[in-house]
């Protein structure tokens, strides 16, 4: 597209501005196309329950797409890197897949290679310390929709697309962003000083992405635990969370998908409150208590799980699930849990003292 001027000289100012004009004229394709593989993306990430961040996705800015194209060759500099840029330039359309840990990684490449096909995969943070540049891993993949898909009426005109798909961490896109301002890029020309920094901050955004990975799944082997402890009727020492909570709750008055997560989380603010600290002391409290019979003394019928557990906690506690209530500052609290109280003790339904304090 350039041309040759006083006599050997390239133009890379007109094969910027050439590059540029060509690449307008299909950037709507491209739009289209990186659109269509996060679509894809996303539902296959819905699909096998894998969780990330954020998918987001793209066609090249067109200066950025200019000045690539006007890029020198790294071998004979007097020339452009990419004689015909709209063909050689695979990175038109673009989709990032941020993950929350290292661990979906796997999981997202694994997507990739079942999903699409792929033209290429390429570890950036490898090429960075062979070339003795600064940055951070992020793995980058060329795919193009596979022929199941793209023989499909609606994905057959993006067939032959390819799409360049960036997959890292948070933090890794943390550090993927900051990037442009580093106006250090060799070992070789970076002060000592700085150069000491920066490799301390990758080497710690490094370990806290493989902490959280830690955490996480020390998280999920922890609330295993729980629900086999639970299962077994085993609540010793089981500390009290929103998790187990649900696990205790779910074997103990049955499952109920109508509660959220919040319903659980604010139930163990609340049992904390009243004095709770572990599952073994709240079984204690409401064992002796049938809760569906206490629910359909107080409520005229069985109600969902958290109601039934309030009635059972109150029958258990009696005076005290009243006093240290987090809503015991309410008249239509005090009087509608004394009220129920009083129909417990008409039935003949024994009120009890039980404060897990003094335990």
């Amino acid at each position: 597209m350039g041309d040759m001027t006083n006599g050997n000289t390239f133009d890379f100012v007109r094969h910027e501005q050439d590059a540029i004009s060509q690449y307008l004229r299909v950037r709507p394709y491209y739009e289209e196309l990186a659109s269509v593989v996060g679509r894809v993306i996303e539902e296959c990430l819905s699909k096998r329950e894998i969780t990330v961040h954020s998918v987001q996705h793209r066609a090249k800015d067109p200066m950025s797409f200019g000045r690539k194209a006007a890029t020198p060759s790294d071998r004979k500099p007097e020339n452009p890197k990419y004689e015909n840029p709209i063909e050689e330039i695979t990175d038109l359309a673009g989709v990032r897949v941020i993950t929350n840990v290292l661990q979906t990684l796997s999981d997202v490449d694994e997507l990739l290679h079942q999903e699409f096909e792929i033209v290429e995969r390429s570890d950036k943070g490898k090429t960075l310390l062979d070339e003795e540049k600064f940055g951070y891993r992020s793995v980058h993949y060329l795919v193009k929709l596979s022929k199941n898909r793209s023989n499909l009426a609606e994905y057959e005109r993006y067939a032959s697309g390819i799409v360049e798909v960036q997959v890292r961490t948070i933090l890794q896109h943390a550090w993927a962003e900051i990037e442009h301002d580093i106006q250090y890029k060799s070992s070789y020309s970076i002060p000592s000083e700085i150069r000491r920094r920066f490799m301390s901050l990758a080497g710690m955004l490094e370990v806290a992405d493989r902490e959280f990975e830690a955490i996480q799944n020390a998280d999920r082997e922890l609330s295993n635990i729980v629900e086999d402890q639970v299962k077994v009727g085993d609540l010793s020492g089981l500390e009290l969370t929103s998790r187990s909570l649900k696990s205790f709750l779910d074997q103990r008055l049955g499952p109920d998908g109508r509660m959220s997560d919040w319903s659980y989380e604010w139930q163990t603010r609340m049992l904390k409150k009243l004095g709770f600290s572990d599952l073994e002391q709240i079984e204690n409290a409401i064992d002796p208590y049938d809760d569906n019979k206490l629910s359909k003394i107080a409520d005229g019928t069985r109600v969902g799980q958290i109601g039934r557990f309030d009635r059972v906690l109150l029958a258990a506690l009696g005076e005290k699930f009243i006093e240290r209530h987090p809503w015991n500052d309410e008249d239509w609290f005090l009087e509608g849990r004394r009220h129920v109280l009083d129909k417990f003790i008409e039935k003949g339904i024994p009120v009890g003292t039980y404060d897990p304090l003094s335990i």
